[in-house]
This record gives C-alpha cells, sequence and structure tokens, in this order.
C-alpha cells in the first residue's frame, strides 16, 4: 500500500515538474520568436528603405574630373550607403532594351545626362533629412536636378511607424502574458506543498530556510525550460536560413545572441521571483487557512 502510494506521489511530482518546464519553454519560446521577429523587422525596414535609390543628374558641361570628384564625395559622406555611376550612353542601352527600340535613331542625339543612383543608409530616409541632402547636393552648380520618390519615402516611414507601434503594444501585453503564465504554474507547483511548508514551519524552521529549496528547484526548472527554448529557436532560426538565405536571419548573431540570453534572464528571474512570493504566501497564511 505505502509503495503503490509512493509511486503515485512520485508520478505526481514529476508530473508537476514536467507542466512547469513546458509551459516555461512555450511562454518563453513564444517571448524569443517575438523578440527575433522585433530585431529583424527593424532590419527589414531598413534594408526596405534602403533600397529607395535617389538620382543626381548632371548637366552635360560637367566633365570627367567633375564626376570623378562629385563620386569621391559621396564615398565620404555618412549619408550614403552605397553610390552607382550611370554614364549616359550606357543609360541610352538600358531604355533601349527595355522600350525594344533604339530612340536616338529618331532624335539623332542622346537627350540622356550623366547621373549617379545613390542610396541612403535607412537612418536618412525622412523627409527631413532627405531635403537637407537635397539641398546640400544641390548646391553644385553642375547638377542639373535630383529626383526620388517623394510620396514612397512618406509612405514608408508613416507605415513603419504604425507597424512598430503595434508591435510595441504586441510586445508588451505578450510579456505579461508570459509572465502570468508562469507564474500560475509556479504557484499551482508550490500549492502541492504547502503542507509541507506549514509543517516545516511549525518545527522551527526560518522561512529563508524554507524557501531556499523551492526557490532552487524553480530556478533549476527555469533553466531547463529555458534551454529548451532556447534550443528550439536556434532550430528555427536555421530551418528558416536555409529556406529563405535572402532574409539575412543570422546576419546580426550579436543581436541573436542577446535575445537567446534574455531568454534564459528572463527564465531564471520569473521563476525566482514567482516561487518566492508564492512560497511567502503560504508562509504567511493561517494552518486553517490551507484547507
Amino acid at each position: 500500500m505505502s509503495s503503490s502510494y509512493d509511486k503515485f506521489q512520485k508520478r505526481r511530482l514529476i508530473s508537476s515538474y514536467f507542466s512547469v518546464v513546458l509551459s516555461v519553454f512555450l511562454v518563453l519560446f513564444l517571448l524569443g520568436i517575438l523578440g527575433l521577429f522585433v530585431l529583424n523587422s527593424k532590419k527589414l525596414s531598413d534594408d526596405f528603405k534602403e533600397e529607395i535609390a535617389m538620382t543626381v543628374f548632371f548637366r552635360n558641361e560637367a566633365n570627367d574630373s567633375i564626376l570623378r570628384a562629385f563620386g569621391t564625395e559621396l564615398k565620404e559622406a555618412k549619408y550614403v550607403k552605397s553610390s552607382v555611376f550611370v554614364n549616359k550612353d550606357d543609360a541610352a542601352k538600358q531604355h533601349t532594351d527595355i522600350i525594344g527600340e533604339d530612340f536616338m535613331t529618331f532624335l539623332g542625339t542622346n537627350p540622356l545626362q550623366n547621373s549617379y543612383d545613390i542610396h541612403l543608409k535607412a537612418d536618412y530616409i525622412v523627409s527631413d533629412s532627405i531635403r537637407k541632402i537635397e539641398s546640400r547636393l544641390r548646391a553644385n552648380e553642375m547638377v542639373s536636378d535630383i529626383v526620388y520618390d517623394k510620396q514612397l519615402v512618406n509612405l514608408v516611414n508613416d507605415n513603419i511607424r504604425k507597424v512598430s507601434l503595434w508591435i510595441l503594444i504586441s510586445s508588451a501585453f505578450l510579456t505579461l502574458v508570459a509572465v502570468l503564465l508562469i507564474n500560475s504554474s509556479m504557484r499551482l507547483s508550490i500549492y502541492s506543498h504547502r503542507f509541507i511548508i506549514k509543517t516545516m514551519q511549525m518545527v522551527g524552521a526560518t522561512k529563508s530556510f524554507i524557501r531556499k529549496p523551492f526557490i532552487w528547484r524553480s530556478i533549476k526548472l527555469g533553466i531547463l525550460g529555458s534551454v529548451l527554448a532556447v534550443i528550439a529557436l536556434i532550430a528555427t532560426l536555421l530551418y528558416l536560413d536555409n529556406n529563405y538565405p535572402n532574409l539575412g536571419i543570422l546576419e546580426e548573431k550579436l543581436m541573436i545572441g542577446l535575445v537567446l540570453l534574455g531568454v534564459v534572464g528572463v527564465g531564471i528571474l520569473i521563476t525566482w521571483l514567482s516561487t518566492y512570493f508564492a512560497t511567502q504566501r503560504f508562509l504567511n497564511l493561517r494552518t486553517d487557512d490551507l484547507y
């Protein structure tokens, strides 16, 4: 009879531990996915913004030395990610390939101009910054015109702000849910030991002595759940990188490492705090309230 009861208690204890580890794993995995999504959403938005090109056209009077000097200036500019010189003859060939006809045979001359296609860094793809950059480039007397999609710049920035706001709200909400779920699992685990806690207290054990084994056990369960979440996150990252290499998901290794460390840290912190307050609650209860 005693043996069967001991087996039942052991199965019950293992089931309790398993449910705690599983809840910690699932919650931290979702939090990690959210963190990685926020990290890559910033990168994806920056990549999209940096695809917007600003084209600077030069007058026909601009000679090779002026064009080379302008190219050197762009290489030294902190706001330029990349720039490409487009010769007017090459531009004419591209136009001919696109429209399927040699328009110069009708005009008798090449009306196109030498130009630079400039891709700005993402931090400078905002209306105010672009206007300042445009004004600075127009100060060059050899520049005849500067063209870029102003509406697209405004649209991209407006949408990114809206999406970022909703991501922030969602992150805060899911973090709160994660804390509540882990806290609930830890409190249920401690609840099953409430009589042991009260018995130890009645025989003279101090509160810190009683809390210590429960907190240490919870931290170990939290570490186990966190490690499983990290393994699952790494597997997800490798899968996405193998199937969608263009996303460049593994490029930000330092930030990914910080997210994974954050997952482990959050798992340990929440389980420790939840166990501390749960044991404190039962330590402060009267014996009659345990039932």
